[in-house]
């Protein structure tokens, strides 16, 4: 291993590469041996940026003895395909979320990474902020009592060109808010959706989605995801996660730390996001390096995938769907 570091590969170059490329930088266990892209221009860009190798393919990057981990950064219709190429060269996988186009697909991917008896961290960035780490450890020691509900906001504009690279507000940002639910406070038991599209002019697509969930424990849980318009009231839900318990309740929220500068997609930084991929990153390397269990698995993200084909029938067809 050059450097007692663990060598890194990334597979895929957008803009999610950014931010794991600034965490892998980061962190003094770690290096980015290189990387490949689809568009060799862009991806000969990221490597310029980062100081790394460009790969002229995928297999030449799984088989370079220097890379131990694979980061599965493409879209996600591919994430079944490159991980898979990834387990049969012997690497540990950090696959972006949503990790697969499907239930079956997840399932294939889990299936796959015990076969090859190697680790397999689904990208749930959001659930490694600090914060949100306290809140889920008052949660499950019982500190805030029975828990009566929880809720996952998120209402961030987007312009219809960013939209239009992504795949969508139920998969792009329910994804997020369906494994940080799991997170705090577990499975539900039935879910109702709803989605419109109010700001979009070309893209035949919905721009917000709200979700009511019934709980298996009892709670009532509510998710939000907006592409349509800013929250710039006093207190905005940009991100914001609050759970009620009986016994007391705690929130999180981004707007806790906001720089004046553009972001990656937003029109200013919420500092807490490189945050949340720095330390995600962490707790990579330690699961790789000691075998630690991180706190979100493939299992959350079938789940979590069955969450999202939940919501997806609830909206096309207008009623309640267990999940």
């Amino acid at each position: 291993m050059k450097n007692n570091r663990l060598g890194v590969g990334f597979i895929g170059a957008g803009d999610v590469s950014i931010l794991h490329g600034n965490a892998v930088s980061a962190h003094p266990e770690a290096r980015l041996v290189g990387l490949w892209n689809r568009s060799r221009e862009r991806g000969m860009e990221r490597a310029r940026q980062f100081g790394c190798r460009y790969f002229e393919t995928p297999e030449q990057l799984v088989s370079d003895p220097d890379v131990e981990a694979v980061f599965v950064l493409t879209n996600l219709e591919t994430h079944l395909h490159y991980a898979k190429m990834a387990f049969a060269a012997g690497k540990h996988v950090l696959c972006e979320k949503p990790v697969a186009g499907s239930v079956a697909e997840a399932e294939e991917l889990h299936r796959a990474a015990r076969a090859a008896g190697l680790l397999c961290m689904p990208g749930h960035n959001m659930i490694y902020e600090e914060s949100l780490a306290r809140s889920h450890d008052l949660i499950a020691k019982g500190s805030l009592g029975k828990l009566v509900s929880v809720y996952v906001l998120y209402n961030i504009w987007h312009s219809e060109e960013r939209a239009a690279t992504i795949p969508g507000i139920v998969r792009q940002i329910l994804t997020h808010n369906s494994y940080t639910l799991l997170y705090l406070a577990g499975a539900p038991r039935r879910l109702s959706a709803f989605s419109a599209s109010l700001h979009y002019e070309r893209l035949t697509r919905d721009d917000i989605a709200l979700v009511n969930l019934e709980m298996a424990n009892g709670a009532l849980g509510h998710m939000c995801a907006s592409f349509a318009a800013d929250d710039l009231s006093g207190s905005p839900w940009a991100y914001t996660i609050k759970a009620i318990g009986t016994a007391g309740s705690t929130s999180y929220s981004y707007n806790d730390w906001v720089e004046a500068r553009k972001g990656i997609s937003h029109s200013r930084t919420f500092t807490a996001l490189q945050s949340t991929f720095d330390n995600e990153v962490r707790q990579f390397i330690r699961s790789v390096r000691g075998g630690e269990r991180p706190p979100s698995t493939l299992e959350d993200a079938i789940l979590c995938q069955r969450m999202i084909e939940a919501i997806e029938t609830s909206i096309a067809e207008g009623r309640a769907v267990e999940v």
